[in-house]
């Protein structure tokens, strides 16, 4: 076995590899899929889009999907939270929010993942969802994401120096300012320019921070998917995270309005959902699961949201 390539972690990367450890090593999670029938729902889409010749303004399944989520956690609202523990102490306290703010990974220009905070995206309408997941691409597009990355860094680190967590910093400014793992953000004519483009035009660490609870659609990625995510990493505080599957024609049994069964082809879309279970319990989803079957069972019910 010969080794032909190293490849040190960018700041992205960086980031990304802290806070899932974080998750994994202080998370107990709990997850459950729920199986959507989006049927129906895929012909109501077309019928939003019908009259719709601007491309940049099609509603997509996923902002629909972004949006039936936000309708669940409106039912559930514990699942929207985020989660304070001290383990030694045994002391916990939830921070119930009236916004829900969607952490989502997006694609970057430059290929790269990054997760975006789509805020308040529950009082928006499936048009406003639409023309603010545009306006984050554009900024995306202008933005240094190793810079933006960079200040939210420093950010962690400093509020890390607040809650005590001295020797945790200390170890974060060496591992990115010190030897080949050295992170490079602008310094000079660069730096200087680059900033002087304003904020309403590139993404800042307002569009970074965490959001409520993170949603991953999958199935944008790889929509050939079989199967679905069995288990997907929950970000602290947050307590909840959700992946979006690919939807698959899966035999399914139907129940007609006489009550007999028969087996039909339908398109089902699996939900993947993880909670954190020092804070909640699968009694609290129950009431959006509930609030999942009430839309997928009437889905007409998104022509209201448009």
């Amino acid at each position: 076995m010969a080794l032909y390539k190293e490849e040190h972690f960018g700041i992205a990367r960086k980031i990304v590899s802290n806070m899932t450890s974080e998750s994994w090593e202080s998370i107990p999670h709990a997850s459950m899929t729920y199986d959507a029938d989006v049927t129906e729902l895929f012909a109501e889409c077309k019928k939003l889009n019908a009259d719709c010749t601007d491309k940049s303004r099609k509603i997509t399944i996923n902002t629909i999907m972004l949006k039936i989520i936000c309708e669940g956690l409106k039912a559930a609202p514990k699942m929207n939270t985020h989660l304070e523990f001290n383990r030694k102490l045994v002391r916990g306290c939830l921070k119930y929010f009236d916004n829900i703010d969607i952490s989502m990974p997006m694609i970057l220009p430059s290929g790269e993942m990054m997760t975006i905070n789509m805020h308040d995206m529950g009082n928006k309408t499936l048009s406003e969802m639409t023309a603010a997941i545009n306006e984050a691409a554009r900024r995306a597009r202008n933005s240094n994401m190793e810079e933006v990355m960079y200040q939210v860094s420093l950010d962690y680190t400093l509020t890390g120096l607040k809650k005590g967590h001295i020797r945790q910093a200390i170890n974060k400014v060496v591992g990115s300012k010190l030897g080949k793992h050295r992170v490079k953000n602008l310094t000079g004519s660069a730096k200087k320019e680059y900033y002087s483009i304003p904020t309403t035009d590139r993404l800042t660490r307002h569009d970074i921070e965490q959001g409520t609870t993170t949603v991953s659609n999958l199935g944008s990625i790889y929509r050939e998917q079989k199967g679905f995510c069995a288990l997907l990493e929950i970000i602290p505080p947050q307590t909840t995270a959700f992946a979006l599957n690919a939807a698959q024609k899966r035999p399914t049994v139907v129940t007609d309005e006489n009550g007999k069964d028969t087996i039909e082809t339908r398109l089902i879309m699996p939900i993947t959902i993880a909670i954190d279970h020092r804070a909640l319990d699968y009694g609290d989803i129950v009431p959006l699961m509930r609030k999942f079957d009430e839309i997928f069972e009437n889905p007409s019910i998104i022509q209201s949201w448009k």
